[in-house]
């Protein structure tokens, strides 16, 4: 029994060695080399730019506790006047924020951005953009439609929305899962996202996947295509948004 431990003992020490050996004349120059050239990994999520991390995604769906998440029931007014509920997001894919018309911050960007979007769009009826106002007291129809015609948004498809104000919140909050609040602090005595959500024509939340497969979820609203990159080193998403607009509408289509 000692020999045969002895043995034993002896070829770990030997298998050991030999793995040792192969790390340092295989594995330890190329990781060296690596180094050299700034190649530390394959895949640094951070370098990566906003092509090679989402032009070979597909479309994910949001998820919840109960699965996919689709936006539950509500029902506004928009700046003509017209009703606008959760059945008028069936059958079209929506771009959907959360603004309001006396925002000194985002929001003028955020609109500039989405009138952008409703006239690459304007000739495709089954997709269409919702703006909902945070401020519903002071937003008042007409105000809206002021709004509206002040980003020359020429698209019969932009329906900028008026409701009750807990309604509104509660639909951001639980149906979003976006920040839409009074904030005295806030530039405009509000704070919200600035973001855009995507929703199919089924009213399901959907985004595409980073390079690990992970939804994106919501656009980044607040840069537009020409700036690119902001201050902070974010990438616009306006054009991948778009992009995602299209794949939506070809999935659409494919389903008929």
């Amino acid at each position: 029994m000692p020999t045969t431990h002895k043995h034993s003992r002896k070829m770990t020490i030997l298998w050991i060695s030999a793995i040792v050996l192969i790390f340092g004349t295989i594995v330890t120059p190329s990781i060296a080399k690596r180094l050299k050239s700034d190649q530390v990994v394959d895949i640094n999520r951070m370098a990566m730019t906003q092509d090679v991390m989402y032009s070979e995604s597909k479309l994910s769906y949001i998820m919840g506790e109960d699965g996919p998440r689709k936006v539950p029931y509500f029902d506004f007014v928009d700046q003509k006047g017209n009703a606008f509920s959760a059945e008028s997001l069936m059958g079209k894919i929506t771009v959907v924020d959360f603004f309001f018309t006396t925002c000194p911050t985002i929001c003028p960007i955020m609109s500039s951005n989405l009138s952008r979007l409703a006239n690459t769009f304007n000739e495709y009826p089954n997709v269409q953009f919702v703006s909902i106002s945070i401020n519903p007291r002071y937003d008042t129809v007409d105000r809206l439609a002021v709004y509206k015609e002040k980003y020359n948004a020429a698209t019969k498809q932009w329906y900028l929305l008026n409701g009750p104000v807990e309604e509104v919140y509660g639909l951001a909050r639980d149906g979003f899962f976006m920040i839409a609040k009074e904030d005295d602090e806030a530039p405009g005595g509000f704070e919200h996202s600035g973001l855009f959500a995507l929703i199919d024509s089924n009213g399901y939340l959907r985004s595409s996947t980073d390079g690990f497969g992970n939804p994106l979820i919501y656009y980044r609203a607040t840069i537009t295509p020409e700036e690119k990159i902001d201050e902070n080193g974010e990438e616009e998403q306006i054009t991948l948004l778009t992009e995602d607009i299209n794949r939506l509408i070809k999935e659409t289509h494919g389903n008929h």
